[in-house]
């Protein structure tokens, strides 16, 4: 038995579960709502305050598919009772970032500015201080997109381990490497 499938899922107040007959399930609440197709081989089974993934046959493909789709119910779950949430900082001199509405324009050393245009989904804040880095904040009730979103934020310029300048997850740690040395 798939360990992570086996698990119940606990629906907290005010979320509601439904599936539909082409096992759709929809998962709604106070932040969203979000739905997810799941394969044929399982069965989804909601009751009272729980929700129970169930699957038909020991073929190993399933058993993945088992495990796999509770876990994307779980963070549907999580997400529209919840949320999650991303910080990014800007690490470099002169890197700035500011949002207004939907589209965050960073600045990052390049001869010109990058206007990044994000999905309704994503609700996004940027935060400079005096003498701290500038920090983008991202909230969804989606984790596939918000984490979606924040790797393409990051790919603009990524830290590289000579200064360690660039955009990097909050508390995240870059691997240092030594420059030249000098010869002798």
């Amino acid at each position: 038995m798939s360990r992570v499938g086996k698990l119940p899922i606990n629906i907290p107040q005010g979320v509601t579960i439904t599936v539909s007959q082409d096992n759709t399930v929809t998962v709604k609440g106070p932040k969203g709502e979000l739905s997810q197709k799941v394969s044929e081989v399982l069965t989804v089974k909601v009751e009272d305050k729980t929700v129970q993934l169930e699957r038909h046959t020991e073929e190993k493909p399933h058993k993945a598919m088992h495990g796999l789709y509770r876990a994307l119910i779980n963070n549907m779950v999580v997400g529209v009772s919840e949320g999650y949430t991303i910080k990014q900082e800007l690490v470099g001199v002169g890197y700035r970032a500011s949002a207004e509405g939907q589209v965050l324009e960073l600045g990052l050393g390049y001869s010109h500015s990058i206007f990044f245009e994000l999905p309704a989904e994503v609700k996004v804040s940027a935060v400079t201080e005096k003498r701290s880095n500038p920090i983008i904040t991202l909230q969804s009730c989606d984790k596939q997109l918000i984490g979606q979103v924040a790797a393409k934020i990051r790919s603009f310029r990524a830290p590289e381990p000579y200064k360690g300048k660039g955009i990097r997850f909050v508390g995240e740690q870059v691997r240092r490497k030594a420059g030249k040395s000098a010869k002798v």
